[in-house]
């Protein structure tokens, strides 16, 4: 069987558009590129647009011509080409940042604002550039932390945008709510204030490159949770939890948001806050206030990895509520959060190494 060209438009001309009615060879569907190769034939459709609803049907009734028409025996090729551009792929939100950790635990009070002020100055003095932002919108604590709770915050125009520039203290970029209300006085905003404010902190801010972005998160499930993890891809999460069973029965839940398959972010792996208390005058001594490695077996249990066992002294409050995170002494805490930041950069890069790259969580009804 010999194919010619005016063989294959003859047959695409019994298809019609549903758009407009025409066949294919009426409406200049067919671009001017038939290729016959034997018994093999290929050409282009050309659409107005790269979403035409009808593309995929068309396809499929283009080839069905041909076989009915000319040849079963008839391979058929069909391109699609569209003559407006697909519209570009959007700019990633912060370009620069390498990793995006969020901190979260189950419940407050188990010390995870904390954790996430000393994790970051940790990874700032292993030489990492480190971010913060203080996404507890309803109890902002890391200006107290850092001791930048009079700073002012100012802008810098770039791309014809005003950006806020971040306050950097001990090497790590800060931003917080807290920045922008009054710190003797409750925020009561309702949700979507709450997220789009929080949203600005992100997009809105010049936090340039940055190894690790850390995002200080409120603690629970809440609305805050859900904006976060639509509007950036969370590389990965740090749980914060005390060997108390209702605290990790708490965490529990926090580990389960994050793994359901709807949103599906990486567990980096688990911290035990406040894991023993040991006496400044007998340095061997532990006693478990809050019960013993609670933290150990849940982490055993859920299949994630305990990245730390953090101790509870009074140094590390006092040195919180003085504006100079612990992780600055070289002290036995001040290591075991140097401890910690290992830990999660060798979390960070393992799940890299091994999962795809995240992407922003798409929430479907």
């Amino acid at each position: 069987m010999q194919l010619y060209p005016s063989l294959i438009t003859d047959a695409l001309a019994t298809v019609r558009y549903p758009g407009n009615g025409k066949n294919l060879i009426e409406a200049n569907m067919v671009e001017d590129d038939i290729r016959i190769d034997g018994d093999s034939v290929s050409f282009t459709l050309i659409f107005d647009k790269p979403t035409d609803p009808f593309m995929r049907s068309l396809v499929k009734a283009a080839e069905a011509a041909i076989h009915t028409h000319i040849s079963p025996d008839v391979k058929v090729t069909v391109k699609t080409a569209s003559r407006q551009p697909a519209a570009p792929k959007a700019a990633p939100i912060l370009p620069g940042v390498k990793n995006i950790v969020g901190i979260s635990s189950g419940k407050g009070g188990v010390g995870k604002s904390t954790v996430a002020a000393n994790l970051a100055v940790a990874l700032a003095r292993e030489g990492y550039k480190v971010g913060l932002l203080d996404a507890d919108i309803f109890g902002p604590s890391m200006p107290k932390m850092f001791g930048i709770e009079d700073e002012q915050l100012y802008l810098r125009e770039a791309d014809g945008r005003n950006l806020i520039i971040p306050v950097e203290r001990y090497g790590v970029k800060i931003l917080s709510i807290g920045f922008l209300v009054d710190r003797d006085k409750a925020v009561m905003w309702r949700g979507s204030m709450a997220s789009n404010a929080l949203k600005q902190l992100i997009t809105d801010a010049d936090w340039g490159e940055l190894d690790y972005f850390l995002i200080d998160m409120p603690p629970g499930t809440s609305d805050i949770h859900l904006t976060l993890v639509q509007t950036l891809a969370m590389t990965g999460i740090v749980v914060v939890t005390t060997p108390q069973e209702v605290a990790l029965a708490d965490a529990r839940k926090g580990i389960a948001m994050f793994m359901d398959e709807k949103i599906n972010v990486p567990i980096l792996g688990l911290v035990e806050n406040m894991a023993y208390f040991t006496p400044a005058a007998h340095p061997d001594e532990r006693y478990y206030i809050f019960g013993r490695e609670g933290g150990v077996r849940l982490a055993e249990k859920l299949g994630v990895k305990l990245l730390a066992q953090i101790p509870l002294v009074a140094g590390i409050a006092e040195s919180g509520d003085a504006g100079e995170p612990i992780a600055l002494a070289d002290s036995v805490t001040g290591m075991a959060f140097t401890h910690l930041a290992h830990e999660v950069a060798d979390a960070v890069d393992s799940r890299n190494a091994t999962l795809p790259p995240t992407h922003k969580v798409v929430m479907k009804n």
